[in-house]
């Protein structure tokens, strides 16, 4: 079991703070637009539209914004095409990050990132510059009072899991993509309240080389980051 990750302690404050003044809305919104337009409109058949009215519901959003998000995606109702787009790049002191945007207009999304790297002694970097030091997989993120370190391990013996990692309040489970449903699946029959469950890009090795002042450096220009309208998921590899 892995430990502790002061980036995630920090995301994770970070997104109840968006809930609040409507960020989350926003974000979840375009999300639901696009996988509606990649898979349609039914849950049932579309697992990533699943997935994200899942969150939806978490956020306490209503059920009509979803609906429209469908909708949209579906071509049922007029709206604006998001696109997704996916920037690799080197934030202050060579911390590797990959940023996923949604956007409108990908040549001022570009633009903007560029500056706001630029501005912080960061760069945007060509395709496959970082990706190389992370993995795709699922990660499932339940409250860390709600089972034992060893009753969780014991839970999940049979599962595919890679890793457990103790993120402040929460258990960060990792997993296979291809396991994700069943994972939630089992926590869920077991009682458990899933906290999160998605895609995400799980560094290889964290940097944790960085002095304290370093550090706070490059959270402080991850926050800047994520402030950004277009940006919807902000990885890295700092401890």
């Amino acid at each position: 079991m892995s430990g502790h990750s002061k980036w995630a302690t920090i995301k994770r404050k970070k997104a109840k703070e968006d809930a609040k003044r409507g960020k989350a809305f926003t974000t979840v919104i375009k999300e639901i637009t696009i996988a509606a337009r990649a898979g349609g409109g039914d849950p049932a058949g579309n697992p990533r539209l699943r997935t994200l009215l899942e969150k939806a519901k978490e956020i306490n959003m209503p059920i009509e914004n979803t609906v429209r998000a469908i909708k949209r995606g579906t071509g049922e109702l007029p709206g604006t095409h998001y696109e997704a787009v996916t920037y690799e790049s080197y934030a202050p002191y060579n911390i590797a990050v990959i940023v996923e945007t949604l956007t409108d207009n990908r040549n001022r999304t570009v633009a903007e990132l560029r500056h706001l790297f630029s501005s912080h002694n960061g760069t945007v970097a060509e395709t496959g510059a970082v990706s190389w030091m992370f993995s795709r997989m699922g990660v499932v993120r339940i409250p860390y009072a709600s089972i034992s370190e060893e009753k969780l391990l014991e839970l999940l013996l049979d599962y595919d899991v890679s890793d457990i990692i103790h993120e402040d309040e929460s258990f960060a489970i990792m997993c296979e993509i291809k396991m994700l449903e069943a994972v939630k699946t089992i926590l869920q029959k077991a009682g458990i309240n899933i906290e999160h469950a998605d895609i995400e890009w799980v560094p290889t090795n964290k940097n944790d080389q960085l002095s304290q002042e370093q550090a706070q450096v490059v959270l402080d220009f991850l926050d800047a980051l994520e402030n950004h309208d277009d940006v919807q998921n902000i990885y890295t590899n700092l401890a």
